[in-house]
């Protein structure tokens, strides 16, 4: 079982793959490949796109790939092979980001990437700032979802954005946080998963949720 994390130029490529690997080793998964291979891809069993730093960047990165993105759209909505997207790599999978000018997603999971607003803190209370950084914990909405198995208590995840995915649909967002109001911090498809959090970057939670991923049989 081939995990391949797609390398576009932006994401956290070391870390990302470490921590699939860590995950895959655990689970009793196959081999991790970084790759801008669109060939590769299509003989992937699962995919990962990491993204960092604007959406349009991110957005323009991937479609300077030849083939790349033809071969995303085969792998993950043609042949359903389970896909996870982590922070920009997540908010690609919007109809729209609204990140300096209005930009086109993939259009998978229905909705607008956006600004995050959190509201005004009591004066006994420091500002909340953005970009959000730092730990927060997950509000699950849905318990039962195999990504989230395993999650007991409330799990702390980390984040590091200035923007969110807002799904037109409720029954998609799997996982928010409160930061200054309800913030997405996953979404759920059928064979599609994206967390606006990074998994590699919040130990035993996030490890948790990538082995969860290579264990997922949507």
């Amino acid at each position: 079982m081939t995990v391949a994390i797609i390398d576009y130029g932006s994401g956290n490529l070391r870390s990302a793959a470490k921590s699939l690997e860590r995950a895959a080793a655990e689970a009793g998964g196959g081999p991790v490949l970084v790759t801008d291979d669109p060939e590769a891809l299509r003989r992937a069993d699962r995919v990962v796109l990491p993204g960092v730093g604007a959406f349009a960047d991110c957005r323009r990165g991937l479609y300077a790939v030849p083939g790349m993105v033809e071969a995303l759209e085969e792998m993950v909505i043609q042949r359903a092979h389970p896909f996870l997207g982590i922070c920009v790599g997540m908010q690609l999978m919007a109809t729209r980001g609204l990140e300096h000018g209005e930009h086109q997603g993939f259009g998978w999971i229905p909705g607008d990437v956006v600004a995050l607003d959190p509201a005004p803190q009591p004066e006994s209370e420091a500002p909340l700032k953005v970009p959000h950084m730092g730990w927060n914990a997950l509000n699950l909405r849905d318990r039962t979802h195999p990504l989230v198995a395993g999650f007991g208590g409330t799990p702390y995840v980390y984040f590091v954005h200035s923007y969110h995915l807002r799904p037109t649909h409720e029954a998609q967002l799997l996982a928010s946080v409160d930061y200054g109001g309800p913030v997405t911090a996953m979404v759920a498809h059928d064979n599609l998963a994206g967390t606006q959090f990074h998994p590699e970057k919040s130990q035993s939670a996030g490890l948790r949720l990538l082995a969860n991923f290579l264990r997922w049989s949507p």
